[in-house]
C-alpha cells in the first residue's frame, strides 16, 4: 500500500486524526522497512517435494501433501519455506530438467493445487520461495525441440557449435570443456547435425543468454510466478549460465590424470563469468521493481553457486556497489567441515564469511541440502543438537533441510535396483552407493506407521529409512526431550533481540571446544559453547564474557546431563562428547 492510500485509509477510519503528517510518514517508512527486511533473520526450511508428504497414495510427495502439513511449520516456528523444483519435467534430474516453466509436474499436482498452497501458506503467515533453474532446460522443452528444427526465433535459444572432424574422420567437440557429471560438456544432435552445450546431463541443454529472447522469456517466467504469490526465488547453478564467448579451452588443473573428470580443468571459462553477475543484478532489479509496484514484502533472491569465496561475494554486490542477490548460499558447513574438524576449523570458516562479506549485507548458514549427506551422517548423530544450536545462534539467516530438525540420517543401504539418482545409476552397481544422492532424499519420517506416515502406500519412490520406527516426529513430540523439541526451543529463542541485532564474537577455547558470543547493550549476552570431540571436555569462559557469575542454561541437548535453568560456574563448564550448550547472561526480550 502506497503512502497516499495509507493516509486516505487511516484518515477515513479516523485512526490517525491525532497524528501529524510527519508521524504518518515515519510510520509508513517503518512498515516498509519491516517488509523489506523480513528475510534478514529468517529460518528458511527446504522442502524436497517428492519426499515431504504424499496426499494421494502413489508413493510420491506432492503439493497437496505440503499444504496438509503447513500447520507443522506454524507449530515449529518456521515462517518461510522453499521448494525444490515443482515444474513439469521428464525427471531425468528430478525437476532440474524443466520441460515447461509455467506448468506443475503432474505427479505433484496442478496449478490450482499450487494456488491453494500459496493461499493457505499466506493465511498461516508462511512465505513460499520457488526453486528456479535458469541455466538449462530439459531437452523435452518445446524451445529445444524448435531449436533443433531451426524454427525461426529459436535457432539460437541454445548454444550450438559444429565442432571439427579429424583426418581420420572422427568428430571432435568444439573444445575440452567437461560436464559436471564427467565427460565432454558437448552432446552431438543428429537431427541438427551440431553439438549443443550441456554442462550437466545430456538431457539438460544450456540456454543461450546472449540471445535477448532467452532473457526476456525467463523474465516473463519470473513475473508469472510472482503474480501467483511467491515471495522470491532460489536460483540454481547461477555461476554456470554464461561461458566464454570465444569457446577457449580451459587449462588443466594438474590435480588428476582423469581427463574426463571435471576436476581435471580449471573452470575459468565456464563458471563465474562477468555476465553471470550482470544477470543477477538484472534479476534483482526486476524483483525490486515488482515489489515497489505491487506492494507487500520485498521479493527476494537467494543463489546457489559453489565458487571461490571472493568470487561468491560479488554476487552480493559488485566492486562498484551494484546490488545482486540478497544472499548467495554459504556452503561452508557442508564443503569445508565434517566430524573430524577442530574447534579452530569451525571458527575460521565462520569468521572468513563475515570478513569477506560486503558491509551492510546479511550472512547465511546452510547446514544441509538435497545434494549432500545429512547433518547426522556428516557430523555424527550425537552432534545434531549442537549443530542446530550453532545454526540458530549465528548472526543472519539459517537454512534447514527437511528432517534435520529430527536428526534424520542418510539411508546409505538403498540397493542398486532401488537407486534412482542418475549419476549413481551411471556409476554402476559397484560404485553407486557413495555417489548417490538418494540416501539424503528419503521420505520424511512423520510417525512409526506405514511408510513413516509419508504415504498410505507401502511402496514409495525411495525406500523409507528403516530407522523410522524409532526416529520420527510423533515419537519426538511424545518424548520429554528430543531433537525436535530442542530445535523448536531454538527457534523461539532466536527471536530474542540480542540474537537478531547483537554483535558477534567467536573463539576457539581449545582444539576441541569453541564458543560464540552475541551481545547487545541493554539486552544481555548469549553464549553458545560446542564440543566437537568424542571426549568430555571442561572449559573456562571467564575471560570471554562479562558478568561471569550469572550464567544460566537456556537450551540443552537431548542427552545432556545439564538442565535448562541450571546455573553454571564459568571456570568449570563440562561438556559431554559432541555436546552444545546455549547460555544466557541477563538476557531481555
Amino acid at each position: 500500500m502506497g503512502l497516499r492510500w495509507c493516509l486516505i485509509f487511516g484518515l477515513t477510519l479516523g485512526l490517525f486524526t491525532s497524528w501529524t503528517l510527519s508521524e504518518l510518514i515515519k510510520h509508513q517508512q517503518r512498515v516498509q522497512e519491516e517488509f523489506n527486511n523480513w528475510w534478514r533473520h529468517e529460518v528458511f526450511y527446504q522442502i524436497y517435494p517428492r519426499s515431504f508428504q504424499d496426499s494421494n497414495g502413489d508413493g510420491i510427495g506432492d503439493l497437496n501433501g505440503i499444504t496438509s502439513r503447513l500447520q507443522y511449520f506454524v507449530d515449529t516456528g518456521i515462517t518461510a519455506v522453499w521448494l525444490n523444483p515443482i515444474f513439469q519435467s521428464p525427471m531425468a534430474d528430478f525437476g532440474y530438467d524443466i520441460s515447461d516453466y509455467r506448468a506443475i509436474q503432474p505427479e505433484y499436482g496442478t496449478l490450482a493445487d499450487f494456488d491453494q498452497l500459496i493461499a493457505t501458506a499466506k493465511a498461516l503467515g508462511i512465505k513460499v520461495i520457488l526453486d528456479f533453474v535458469p541455466n538449462h532446460s530439459s531437452d523435452k522443452h518445446e524451445w529445444f525441440i524448435k531449436s533443433v528444427a531451426r524454427e525461426p526465433g529459436y535457432e539460437d535459444f541454445y548454444i550450438w557449435e559444429n565442432g571439427t572432424v579429424t583426418e581420420d574422420g572422427d568428430r571432435v567437440p568444439p573444445n575440452n570443456w567437461i560436464s559436471v557429471f564427467s565427460g565432454s560438456a558437448w552432446e552431438w544432435n543428429e537431427e541438427r547435425e551440431q553439438y549443443y552445450l550441456r554442462q550437466f546431463t545430456k538431457g539438460q541443454p544450456d540456454l543461450n543468454y546472449r540471445n535477448p529472447a532467452v532473457l526476456q522469456a525467463m523474465d516473463d517466467i519470473l513475473i508469472y510466478w510472482l503474480n501467483r504469490g511467491v515471495a522470491g526465488f532460489r536460483i540454481d547453478a547461477v555461476n554456470y549460465i554464461y561461458e566464454d564467448e570465444e569457446l577457449r579451452d580451459e587449462p588443466l588443473s594438474g590435480t588428476t590424470s582423469d581427463l574426463n573428470s571435471p576436476d581435471s580443468l580449471e573452470h575459468i571459462y565456464t563458471r563465474n563469468q562477468p555476465e553471470d553477475y550482470t544477470l543477477v543484478q538484472h534479476w534483482r532489479q526486476l524483483l525490486d521493481n515488482y515489489s515497489a509496484n505491487n506492494g507487500g514484502p520485498l521479493r527476494i533472491m537467494m543463489l546457489e553457486a559453489y565458487a571461490d569465496l571472493k568470487l561468491l561475494m560479488d554476487y552480493y554486490e559488485d566492486p562498484q556497489g551494484v546490488q545482486g542477490a540478497q544472499f548467495p548460499f554459504n556452503f561452508g558447513f557442508i564443503t569445508e567441515l565434517n566430524e573430524n574438524s577442530t574447534a579452530q576449523d569451525f571458527v575460521f570458516n565462520i569468521e572468513k564469511w563475515l570478513i569477506y562479506m560486503p558491509v551492510g549485507h546479511t550472512a547465511n548458514w546452510v547446514m544441509g541440502n538435497h545434494d549432500n549427506p545429512r547433518v547426522a551422517s556428516r557430523y555424527g548423530a550425537k552432534a545434531v543438537d549442537a549443530m542446530n544450536m550453532l545454526l540458530m545462534t549465528l548472526p543472519g539467516i539459517a537454512i534447514t533441510y527437511y528432517g534435520e530438525e529430527l536428526g534424520m540420517e542418510d539411508y546409505r543401504d538403498i540397493s542398486y535396483e532401488q537407486t534412482v539418482d542418475q549419476p549413481a545409476c551411471d556409476a554402476g552397481d559397484v560404485d553407486y552407493k557413495w555417489i548417490s544422492r538418494d540416501p539424503e532424499r528419503t521420505p520424511m519420517q512423520w510417525n512409526d506407521e506405514k511408510s513413516a506416515g509419508f504415504s498410505s502406500n507401502a511402496s514409495t519412490w525411495l525406500p523409507v529409512n528403516p530407522n523410522y520406527q524409532e526416529l520420527n516426529l510423533r515419537a519426538q513430540l511424545r518424548a520429554t526431550r528430543s531433537h525436535y523439541k530442542v530445535y523448536q526451543s531454538l527457534l523461539k529463542f532466536r527471536k530474542l533481540r540480542v540474537l537478531q541485532e547483537g554483535s558477534f564474537t567467536a573463539k576457539a577455547l581449545s582444539r576441541q571446544v569453541f564458543a560464540l558470543k552475541r551481545e547487545l547493550k541493554g539486552y544481555g549476552t548469549v553464549l553458545t559453547i560446542i564440543n566437537v570431540s568424542n571426549r568430555t571436555q571442561q572449559v573456562d569462559v571467564s575471560d570471554f564474557i562479562h558478568l561471569p557469575n550469572r550464567l544460566t542454561l537456556a537450551v540443552v541437548g537431548v542427552s545432556s546431563q545439564h538442565r535448562e535453568g541450571e546455573r553454571l560456574k564459568p571456570a568449570e563448564i563440562n561438556l559431554a562428547p559432541y555436546e552444545g550448550l546455549v547460555i544466557t547472561l541477563k538476557v531481555h526480550k
